[in-house]
């Protein structure tokens, strides 16, 4: 397959972002843990805290990691940029504004397959990449569009009742993108972007029924 950058650029431009953003990582953490705080447990505010943070979390990676890093050595990073905004959006209208996205944990499986994503994108897919030989600041960190979709994806799995399956558009399209340049240059931890796209949205999908 082609791309039209190199396995060394796309390194370096991890090794950019990552110098460029630093502290922006120990945010991101530390808002993910209050995103799982929140999901159990379950304040007044906690649905719309979450999709706040995801917004955030959506608009940064457009806007920031797609458009001003990714943009320069691929030129397909300017429309992902702005469906990563417009996923922000969605995230800010459905789950802060119009109250419709609801989070909370169940033993179930929708509740032990996200518990897993979220797992992976926030603590295992580091330590994956770091046994591969992806050492920071060369690697993709939490805050970059791969592992946080999977982390997505797990939230995600955490909603009730139905939500509105438009939010599932661009995480998907990008478990698809994301994980054809990222697995053709050796990126061995996003194999669960793909698995997290797909199983993802099937569950959720037999969930919405």
């Amino acid at each position: 397959m082609y791309f039209p950058f190199t396995k060394e650029q796309f390194m370096d431009m991890f090794g950019s972002y990552n110098t460029d953003v630093f502290p922006f990582q120990i945010l991101f953490y530390l808002l993910a843990g209050v995103v799982l705080y929140l999901v159990f447990s379950k304040k007044e505010y906690s649905d719309k805290v979450i999709s706040g943070i995801l917004a955030f979390f959506w608009v940064w990676m457009g806007a920031v990691f797609h458009l001003l890093y990714f943009a320069p050595i691929n030129k397909s990073s300017y429309l992902f940029g702005i469906l990563f905004i417009i996923q922000g959006v969605m995230f800010l209208k459905f789950g802060v504004l119009d109250k419709k996205l609801s989070f909370s944990f169940s033993k179930d499986i929708c509740g032990l397959v996200g518990l897993i994503m979220v797992m992976y994108g926030l603590v295992l897919y580091p330590v994956f990449g770091y046994f591969i030989g992806h050492i920071y600041p060369y690697q993709p960190t939490f805050g970059v569009p791969c592992p946080t979709t999977i982390f997505t994806f797990g939230l995600l799995l955490w909603t009730s009742p139905k939500i509105p399956k438009i939010i599932l558009v661009v995480p998907l399209l990008w478990s698809f993108m994301g994980s054809t340049a990222a697995l053709g240059f050796g990126i061995l931890e996003d194999v669960l972007l793909l698995v997290s796209g797909i199983v993802g949205v099937v569950l959720i999908w037999y969930k919405n029924k």
